[in-house]
């Protein structure tokens, strides 16, 4: 094998025509070899460089704020009608110099009606109550918002509906104080409904401004840079203290029973409803309402006694308030904050939680200085 092997390579050294063949079968074999390597960086090079940007797309993508992304964007419109419904109550101040034809479609204990109610009492407005019922909700079927409070303001064109506890209290606030300047539906369109969707991709719904107040009126944008921690404290309340209330209110089978038969009776639910229908609200309500304040007591991580965090939370509010030194958080006279947290707490004061609360905290003082306040309509003088 050896020799056959020298003598095979000694031919082929000695024979030009073969050396030149043999020459060119390797030139051209290491040619291709090149070219496939090459061809192989290449590929492989792209593939390398696709994957990075793939990579840095999809982390961008995936870490942007997608809360971000909008929808859409609209404002309340007016509407030509409403259903002609007979007022529950009709408040009447006579001393009401607002100029505004009011109507509040509303749950009596609700505490975003409350808040609501706070301000229009202080601030001496007259308006008309249409008490909803929380079963059926037969009053609101003409509104696409599904939710109390609604409050409709009679205008030149027809009626402007305000949604959202908060958003209607800054829409009125910028009237009352800036009436000069724009109309409430002007005002109405400074508070837009923001569509987008969140990082779970579900389709959520915001009112942009609706702690701001829409003012050209220099001395109350004055006040309202010095007392910018208003909006702070009127976030605290329907973020946080207002989930203390549920799992307190109906903390057991009895608390809860307890505090329906006060809402079926501050609320007149005896002569606004049938009878069938005053007891469903009572005892489905009120069974359904005690399962879900034990889920609303883990979500909002409150203590294992939420009566304990109901206590901190009205602490909290009463050192701050002690912090400025004067009744209120506004000072000498209630601000949009104190009108806030009232209203929140106004909305259990016959239930057993709101008893507790003034025997472990010192929340009496302020809680019924603000009603006195609010009964006697101080805020009228300031319109």
């Amino acid at each position: 094998m050896q020799i056959f092997s020298k003598r095979i390579i000694a031919q082929i050294l000695c024979s030009p025509c073969r050396r030149v063949t043999v020459d060119k079968r390797f030139l051209r074999n290491s040619s291709t070899n090149k070219l496939l390597k090459g061809t192989f960086r290449i590929g492989l090079t792209g593939i390398t460089v696709g994957a990075l940007l793939g990579t840095g797309y999809s982390i961008h993508y995936y870490n942007k704020p997608r809360a971000h992304i909008l929808n859409e964007e609209i404002t309340i419109p007016t509407v030509k009608e409403i259903p002609d419904i007979k007022p529950t109550r009709v408040i009447k101040n006579y001393q009401d110099r607002s100029g505004l034809e009011l109507t509040l479609y509303q749950y009596q204990t609700c505490p975003f009606c409350c808040k609501v109610r706070a301000f229009l009492d202080y601030y001496g407005i007259s308006y008309n109550v249409i008490e909803v019922d929380p079963v059926l909700r037969q009053a609101i079927k003409w509104s696409p918002y599904r939710k109390v409070p609604i409050l409709v303001a009679k205008v030149d064109d027809g009626f402007q509906p305000l949604n959202d506890s908060t958003m209607i209290i800054s829409a009125l606030a910028s009237y009352l104080f800036d009436n000069n300047n724009k109309n409430l539906p002007e005002i109405v369109k400074c508070f837009p409904l923001i569509s987008y969707v969140d990082d779970d991709g579900i389709k959520k719904n915001e009112i942009m401004n609706r702690y701001f107040l829409m003012l050209n009126n220099v001395k109350y944008q004055t006040a309202e840079e010095i007392n910018s921690e208003e909006r702070k404290w009127r976030k605290w309340a329907d973020n946080v203290l207002v989930h203390t209330l549920s799992p307190n209110v109906y903390r057991t089978k009895d608390e809860a029973l307890q505090a329906f038969n006060w809402f079926s009776e501050v609320g007149e639910w005896e002569a606004n409803f049938p009878i069938w229908e005053r007891y469903l609200m009572i005892y489905v309500g009120a069974s359904a309402m005690w399962l879900i304040g034990k889920k609303l007591k883990k979500r909002h991580n409150l203590k294992d006694d939420v009566r304990q965090s109901l206590y901190d939370e009205c602490n909290y509010w009463l050192r701050a308030v002690k912090s400025k030194g004067g009744q209120f958080m506004g000072g000498s006279r209630p601000n949009l904050a104190d009108l806030a947290v009232y209203g929140v707490l106004s909305s259990i004061e016959g239930c057993l939680a709101f008893k507790d609360l003034l025997e472990n905290t010192k929340i009496g003082g302020w809680y019924y200085n603000m009603k006195r306040n609010i009964a006697q309509h101080e805020g009228a003088t300031m319109i």
